[in-house]
């Protein structure tokens, strides 16, 4: 039987559980302004959006980690064709499926890299690298985390080919690559930068061998946790470095302190990683000494993350349509959308809320069975899904 990390299982599960919630509002809330939009959101909405922040930053530098696992049961050779093929799959997963689930287009008008692209290309990124000396990777990741947004205050060719390489590996914002008259790339994760925390994930995959000290372990992430919240504090209140959108004075204290929590994620800003990384490393820490039956549940969704992002993703759009046909909207498509809703569909964030409970709970016991015939079946498949 194969064994897993139980806190690592733990912290993915519940970051997938809350991963469910932004994808409830994508496929079933009302369209409108963007929740983080200072002008129009209001603290339910902004907070249901922003504690997804979490998320791709968790899913990113946790992969880091169970590639550092994965390579002491493998050779360095090994493990690096294992990355290769891991990550191509990845990427080609976010092509075939998740561009299916979002745009709803058969004809694949739009191909959306997203997050399964990012951590396939840094697995991609770790292949190449996976015979450098491990104080070389955590040089380069932090390299990558703390100095890429000095981009932001350089003149970025905008027009030629090189513009569009900065774009698609440092600054996507939604970058587009046409694919002739009808079709195109779009870019949602930029790569380097999203490759800085799943080289810090790998390097971090070290405090987990099993001769390595469990309460050393905990305090190192215990202090690198606190140390990037004190890096997130300390950089809001200058206001000048790591991040391109600074934080301002709202029309009253509530939107402020929303302003001040609204970093950048696309590309992630120094600023965003710090705020998300470093709660992540406190609460790896904190959960090795807890054990109960809500930590019980969220290891059964962290088991198996890859299982739970297709199959939740393929029952939002399912129920997405159902209720459409019921409530008997025309099934229209207004040109090529990211994420695809029939014109007149939407419900309150309430019930977005009910809707993503029940998501979660209707998935609990498929992927209970399907972590436990992981555990306890050999075949070669198992390692992709």
């Amino acid at each position: 039987m194969k064994e897993r990390i139980n806190s690592i299982d733990i912290v993915r599960g519940l970051i997938m559980i809350i991963m469910t919630l932004d994808h409830s509002r994508d496929f079933l809330h009302y369209p409108g302004p963007s929740p983080l939009n200072m002008q129009t959101t209001t603290v339910i909405l902004f907070f249901t959006r922003w504690i997804t922040h979490f998320c791709a930053p968790t899913f990113v530098f946790l992969s880091g980690v169970s590639v550092y696992l994965a390579g002491q049961k493998r050779s360095k050779k090994e493990l690096s064709m294992f990355l290769l093929k891991r990550g191509l799959w990845l990427i080609l997963s976010d092509v075939l499926i998740i561009s299916l689930l979002f745009t709803f287009d058969l004809q694949y008008h739009i191909l959306v890299l997203e997050v399964l692209t990012a951590i396939g290309f840094g697995m991609i990124i770790l292949a190449l690298l996976i015979r450098v000396p491990l104080s070389i990777i955590a040089a380069i990741a932090l390299i990558i985390i703390f100095g890429h947004n000095i981009l932001d205050y350089l003149p970025l060719p905008s027009n030629d080919f090189s513009g569009s390489l900065i774009t698609f590996f440092f600054t996507a914002v939604a970058a587009t690559i046409p694919l002739g008259a009808n079709r195109m790339i779009v870019e949602l994760y930029a790569l380097i930068p999203w490759s800085g925390a799943i080289l810090l994930g790998y390097v971090f995959g070290a405090l987990y061998k099993t001769v390595f000290n469990a309460e050393k372990r905990q305090k190192i992430l215990m202090l690198s946790g606190l140390s990037f919240i004190g890096v997130f504090i300390g950089l809001r209140l200058i206001n000048h470095y790591g991040d391109p959108a600074p934080w301002t004075i709202q029309r009253n204290m509530a939107h402020t302190i929303l302003s001040f929590l609204n970093a950048t994620k696309q590309p992630p800003s120094l600023i965003f990683f710090s705020m998300t990384l470093g709660p992540v490393m406190i609460l790896l820490s904190l959960v090795e000494k807890i054990s109960n039956r809500f930590t019980a549940i969220c290891e059964v969704y962290g088991n198996v993350p890859y299982f739970y992002f297709i199959v939740h993703l393929c029952l939002l759009r399912l129920i997405n349509i159902v209720l459409i046909l019921v409530e008997g909207i025309p099934m229209k498509c207004p040109g090529s959308p990211l994420v695809w809703q029939a014109p007149g569909f939407g419900h309150p964030l309430w019930a977005v809320y009910l809707f993503w409970i029940a998501v979660v709970t209707l998935l609990y016991y498929p992927c209970r069975w399907y972590g436990n015939y992981k555990r306890t079946h050999e075949q070669w498949w198992l390692s992709f899904v």
